[in-house]
């Protein structure tokens, strides 16, 4: 099983940094405000960024270092992606 780091921009432009082993449901859970208290009413939310992780641990270490980045860094991950 593979886990996923993703950032997510709100309606109000601010960022939210999660983890989950099954990214549609849970973005579903966000979406209808059932997810994480802080994005209750900041909805419609944007994926900008996510990243693969092997194990669940090596998501929480990555998910604490987004944390930890200011809004400028944290932009710097998915404002410099290519799709």
């Amino acid at each position: 099983m593979t886990w996923t780091v993703y950032i997510l921009r709100c309606a109000d432009d601010t960022l939210y940094t999660g983890i989950t082993s099954d990214l549609p449901r849970r973005l579903a859970q966000h979406e209808s405000g059932k997810g994480a208290k802080y994005l209750r009413g900041r909805t419609p939310l944007t994926l900008v960024h996510q990243e693969q992780w092997p194990d669940k641990s090596s998501a929480l270490k990555r998910e604490i270092e987004i944390k930890g980045l200011d809004r400028i860094s944290k932009q710097a991950l998915y404002l410099t992606e290519t799709y």
